[in-house]
């Protein structure tokens, strides 16, 4: 792969001696298609190969565990996580669309409608691409006014920071388990001691004052200390004829009248949607 070879190249990283090696293929499709027999991989699964049959992997599914052949055409070569060869802008929707992907799940990819450049994928409120500029002495950018030494960079930086973005990047996409939770077990039995009491005899504890000091007549230790203040600053305001406030005034002093200015340091970038 020529970009592949490029990236490697920039990044000053060397690949294995063979140059094949990639982290893992990722299944761009079911297959076989439902309609032929049930699918031995289904999309999204990954796979770590095993051997290359010339037009044919053999592979193995890691989560499932299972082996077989399926075509290179089925199939995307994914580098570092995140750089997946051989899969266009609608199968990197589909990927990045699948069920519990997060948002800003990511990957990088060859662009389709211009040769050369790559295109960052993000999953957001809908599937945002960015087309990725190499320059003459192949450094890497989005935006003209921030340009990197290789992609790495490039995903290090904007997994800090939006900076333009539609979102921060999260996680390369494809990277969420899809193994089964370990059953966890089950909690003991928990056993409240339960004491019932007459709110009714609360409105006459100044008329009593024996029982002033404890007016719902239960064990204090059965309350908390936070617990028995809450009930007792309750008591105090419902326990006053004459209080009363204003529950509209009360509201809008708890609202926060922050400034809306907008900073012009974080002004719009000219990106470019691919």
């Amino acid at each position: 792969m020529n970009a592949e070879k490029g990236w490697s190249r920039s990044c000053g990283m060397q690949k294995s001696s063979a140059g094949l090696d990639s982290d893992f293929l990722a299944v761009l499709s079911d297959y076989p298609s439902p309609d032929i027999s049930p699918p031995i991989f289904r999309r999204g699964e990954k796979l770590r190969v095993i051997s290359d049959e010339g037009g044919w992997w053999k592979a193995i599914s890691l989560s499932t565990g299972r082996e077989s052949y399926i075509p290179g055409i089925c199939v995307a070569r994914v580098y570092h996580g995140w750089l997946f060869e051989g899969l266009g802008r609608d199968k990197a929707e589909e990927l990045l669309q699948l069920p519990d992907t997060k948002i800003g799940s990511f990957m990088i990819r060859e662009s389709e409608t211009k040769r050369g450049f790559y295109s960052l994928s993000v999953r957001h409120r809908q599937v945002k691409h960015y087309r990725i500029f190499r320059l003459p002495n192949n450094w890497y950018y989005i935006s003209p006014r921030l340009t990197f030494q290789c992609l790495e960079d490039l995903v290090n930086h904007y997994s800090e920071v939006a900076d333009g973005l539609c979102c921060v990047l999260t996680t390369p996409c494809l990277t969420q388990t899809t193994a089964a939770p370990a059953a966890r077990a089950p909690d003991a039995p928990v056993t409240l001691r339960q004491k019932t009491f007459d709110w009714k005899r609360v409105s006459r504890r100044q008329d009593d004052p024996e029982g002033a000091e404890n007016p719902l007549s239960v064990d204090e230790s059965l309350f908390s200390y936070g617990l028995r203040e809450s009930i007792a600053s309750y008591l105090s305001l419902t326990g006053d004829d004459s209080t009363s406030f204003d529950r509209k005034k009360k509201s809008v002093s708890l609202m926060y009248s922050g400034s809306k200015r907008k900073s012009s340091f974080f002004s719009s970038t000219p990106y470019f949607e691919d």
